[in-house]
């Protein structure tokens, strides 16, 4: 199979671009009237949440790439300096939207429901000005640290993405305040300690008001330079280079190397700036001086900056009308009973689908194994958990009664370093063997392994799923998992960790498929089986649902194999640098993204397989980091109730038509035409299928477990 012809830059999207296309499809949601309108609220905030990483790390990659000089071009042949001109471009336009989208639309809506976001304390009343510089002496000042500029004292460090006012101020004796030369420059940063949004009297009763706390700061700035005059005030707040450069070889400590590098986030190069569009331009020259940074960085605003305060406005009491009903996840129906969780499993393979189904069977797992007097050894790989973990206190509490208990905590996973070196040294101190990952590799497999001593021999219990030990994102996220105590999962379980703790790779693995050992070239092979399938007029078709696909290896395959008339149906999240459509390359693959309630996260890959279908899910994307870089794990999957349920999965979000988003040949995404069609939402439609399979499965039902679709929903048509 030549892949070459189909390695075409002409072929490929930018990666960076085709996150900013996700974004937007994002912000799409925010701007739909038909969603709830604090649904809607959710939305941008998640946006404005969303473009800062964007910014921190890729944004901050490709500045460094400039930086170094690297000139070498992407799969779309793009340099880094293209790419960056390209991104400043698109992200204003973005930008400029967020704000109509709040300003326009979002905050007369909020009006009318009667939550009133002031825009500025110039709008408050005489009772209101009163409630807010009580306010402000109260629970404010003591906090505040002002910090002026002069020969004395250099301009101070503005930390990664705080927000700040910005000053000019001038001693109240000076005859000519608005000389230039006589002005000083002073900073207050606005305190995250502090909620940003703050509750005030409202005129009229039965409704609530908000404002901001940067208003009140700025309103009462003149306490805060009492010797001086201020002639102007505004918010700024600026983004940093936040991409950890660690050189694992030389690093003799990699939780010391990254301790140190952790700090340095916060002296980063300044790569964006936001500010207010009515700064006094006199102020805006000394931030561009002082940031070093280029007119293309800068992002003049007509509204609040940082818009991830949303999400605090979301979850002001009194408005549940205005927001989808909160979803609470249905038990797994396996577990409804007084079985011992092994035994569950020793029935059977239990699949369990994330947060239509609950986390508690996993965490359970844990425990019960933490508890359990035949359980000799826990092994889990911890990627991201939660703030408050149940299964670290589980794994610590195993370790404590005497337990083998290996851990792999990735302390390289992006944004989370701090809080898994806090975990890492707990669980260490209580004494559970705690493995920092491979040099140069990062560990992003989700897999859990029990080792318990029964009557017939040792057995093993695997758990192995597509998303994170997070008890929090578990409820957010879409993923999929499954129990089981199959022997060569066992086996494989086995080979994992000892790879993981003994970097001993063994002679030949069952199931699992592992990364970055072999799995880009199993999925290489898998779509040529197909393609090969397909001219000889066997069923061939290809599903995969996945975060991003941005791999060009595995790109050009599915080229090949829809030049050979396989049928490839793609749900990709995130990125996509694959284009639909091409004559004669990609007129048979189809693309479609959702974005709704929960994160799309679950990754599954289903091969017709000549009528005999395979299907596997796993942590992997089909991206070269996930492919070449990291430790991932997919696995088949060979029940064949579970088969039957996640084809139902792929089945029903390929019908969505509500919150899925199509990608046309020219690379942007629409909504499917839902006129006179029966609405198909899909991830309302998990939520209802699993709250009635649980309520409606009997203890029959249970014991044989047979897989027993939903009864399909009355037709809605708009």
């Amino acid at each position: 199979m030549d892949l070459k012809k189909f390695e075409k830059s002409q072929y490929f999207v930018n990666r960076e671009l085709s996150w900013l296309k996700f974004d937007e499809r994002v912000l799409s949601e925010a701007r739909d009237k038909t969603l709830p309108l604090f649904d809607r609220l959710k939305f941008l905030s998640i946006t404005a949440s969303n473009l800062d990483e964007f910014f921190m790390v890729r944004v901050a990659s490709l500045k460094d790439q400039v930086h170094a000089g690297y000139e070498k071009t992407d799969i779309a042949g793009m340099t880094a300096r293209e790419q960056l001109n390209e991104i400043s471009l698109r992200t204003h336009e973005l930008v400029h939207v967020q704000y109509n989208t709040l300003t326009r639309s979002l905050l007369p809506a909020l009006e009318k429901a009667g939550l009133h976001l002031l825009q500025g304390h110039e709008e408050l009343t005489k009772e209101q000005k009163e409630f807010v510089d009580r306010y402000f002496e109260d629970n404010v000042y003591p906090v505040l640290t002002p910090m002026a500029m002069d020969s004395s004292r250099p301009f101070p460090l503005i930390r990664n993405k705080t927000l700040n006012i910005g000053a000019l101020i001038s001693k109240k004796d000076k005859k000519d305040k608005k000389d230039h030369n006589e002005l000083l420059f002073a900073t207050v940063q606005v305190p995250s300690v502090l909620p940003r949004v703050v509750k005030i009297p409202s005129v009229r009763e039965g409704d609530t008001t908000l404002i901001l706390l940067e208003e009140i700061i700025e309103r009462n700035i003149d306490k805060l330079f009492l010797s001086y005059d201020v002639v102007c005030a505004h918010p700024y707040r600026i983004m940093r280079n936040a991409d950890l450069t660690i050189d694992e070889d030389e690093a003799e400590d990699l939780l010391v190397e990254i301790q140190r590098q952790l700090k340095k986030r916060q002296w980063g190069e300044v790569i964006r700036l936001e500010v207010e569009d009515s700064m006094d331009s006199r102020l805006l020259d000394i931030l561009k001086k002082e940031f070093d940074i280029k007119d293309g960085d800068i992002y003049e605003i007509n509204g609040p900056l940082d818009l991830t305060m949303l999400m605090k406005v979301y979850g002001t009491e009194g408005f549940e009308e205005y927001k989808t009903p909160k979803y609470n996840p249905a038990p797994v129906p396996q577990f409804q009973n007084d079985k011992d969780i092994f035994q569950v499993i020793r029935e059977g393979d239990v699949f369990l689908h994330h947060p239509y189904m609950s986390f508690d069977p996993v965490v359970d797992f844990v425990r019960q194994a933490a508890k359990d007097p035949d359980v000799l050894a826990i092994k889990q790989t911890l990627y991201r958990v939660s703030g408050n973990s149940p299964i670290i206190a589980a794994l610590a509490q195993a370790a404590e009664n005497g337990k083998q208990v290996s851990v792999l905590v990735e302390l390289k996973a992006r944004f989370d370093e701090e809080n898994n070196i806090v975990w890492a040294k707990k669980l260490e101190k209580a004494g559970c063997h705690v493995i920092y990952g491979l040099v140069g590799l990062k560990t992003h497999s989700k897999i859990t392994l029990v080792v318990r001593r029964e009557e017939t021999g040792i057995r093993r219990y695997v758990h192995l799923a597509t998303g994170n030990y997070n008890d929090s994102t578990a409820k957010l996220y879409t993923d999929c998992g499954i129990f089981t105590c199959d022997e060569h999962f066992g086996e494989d379980a086995t080979a994992v960790f000892n790879m993981l703790s003994g970097y001993s790779e063994p002679k030949y693995w069952n199931k699992l498929i592992v990364a970055p050992i072999w799995m880009k070239d199993r999925f290489i092979s898998l779509i040529e089986r197909e393609a090969e399938n397909a001219k000889k007029g066997l069923p061939a078709h290809i599903r995969a649902k996945m975060n991003s696909l941005c791999d060009p290896k595995v790109m050009a395959a599915l080229y090949y194999a829809s030049s050979c008339g396989v049928q490839i149906d793609l749900l990709v999240r995130g990125i996509c640098c694959l284009k639909v459509g091409i004559p004669e390359v990609s007129e048979n693959i189809h693309v479609r993204s959702i974005v709704g309630e929960f994160l799309e996260h679950s990754r599954i890959f289903y091969f017709e397989n000549g009528g005999n279908p395979e299907i596997y899910m796993g942590s992997a994307d089909w991206m070269p980091r996930n492919l070449d870089r990291r430790v991932e794990i997919v696995f088949p999957v060979e029940d064949e109730q579970i088969k039957k349920e996640l084809d139902h999965i792929l089945d029903l979000e390929f019908r969505d038509n509500v919150k899925a988003h199509i990608l046309q040949p020219d690379g942007n995404y629409v909504k499917p035409d839902k006129r006179g069609k029966v609405l198909v939402n899909s991830q309302m439609e998990f939520c209802r299928e699993a709250t009635e399979r649980a309520r409606k499965l009997t203890h029959e039902d249970k014991k044989s477990r047979v897989f027993i679709p939903a009864e399909p929903a009355e037709d809605i048509k708009e």
